[in-house]
């Protein structure tokens, strides 16, 4: 079984921990006959377990393509270095997740995990310039098969302070799997070679797994 079809069930299974406790409290306050607490109870449950949805994506061929890895807004694109590969240029581009965007990321290329490298930090608010630097981390490089490099880093947030990947170094993944998730709010950067080509612009909106964010040549 692949690395995405292990991962594809409609809700992820990180979602069970929250949805299950929540769905059996909800149960006995109804049961208790506190029918308006289980009310919210029961919203609150069918918030959380749609937050944790897992939906189907159709991700586009194109191998010259690089796709967002993330649902959410464009807040950022720059030229930059990263501290991941020190010395050498990216094109950057940021993506901020909200609470009711789909919080299950998706690998932008096809290629090698040649590191995976976590770092402790802050919890500020995801859509800050410096969150990107101060905030909880986890970076993903990814080795293609040309031998260039993309980057995608997961961002804690305020909210958000749980990231799971579900990546092991060395393996090969394809566009478009799944890799992991954020929970509850969050931000997710790719850093690009400087010759790649943005298809996107700060306000946009994209869909992990499906928009085109970049451009090989």
């Amino acid at each position: 079984m692949s690395l995405d079809e292990s991962h594809s069930s409609i809700i992820v299974r990180e979602g069970f921990p929250f949805i299950i406790p929540l769905g059996a409290v909800t149960l006995v306050c109804f049961i208790a006959g506190f029918i308006g607490l289980s009310a919210v109870l029961l919203l609150l449950t069918l918030f959380v377990c749609w937050f944790f949805r897992n939906p189907q994506r159709t991700t586009p061929e194109d191998q010259r393509l690089v796709i967002s890895p993330a649902d959410g807004k464009v807040i950022r694109i720059e030229e930059t270095a990263s501290d991941e590969l020190p010395g050498r240029p990216f094109r950057k581009i940021s993506i901020f997740m909200n609470v009711f965007s789909v919080h299950v990321n998706r690998m932008p290329c096809a290629g090698e995990v040649f590191s995976i490298r976590y770092r402790p930090g802050k919890f500020l608010s995801a859509d800050m310039d410096k969150a990107s630097e101060q905030n909880e981390r986890n970076a993903v490089l990814l080795r293609m098969a040309d031998g260039r490099e993309i980057i995608t880093i997961q961002i804690a947030g305020l909210i958000a302070r749980r990231i799971v990947c579900w990546l092991k170094e060395g393996i090969q993944v394809q566009k478009g799997e799944r890799f992991g998730l954020i929970r509850f709010g969050s931000r997710v950067e790719v850093f690009m070679p400087p010759e790649a080509s943005i298809l996107v612009k700060v306000g946009d909106k994209v869909k992990a797994g499906e928009t085109p964010i970049g451009g090989l040549t």
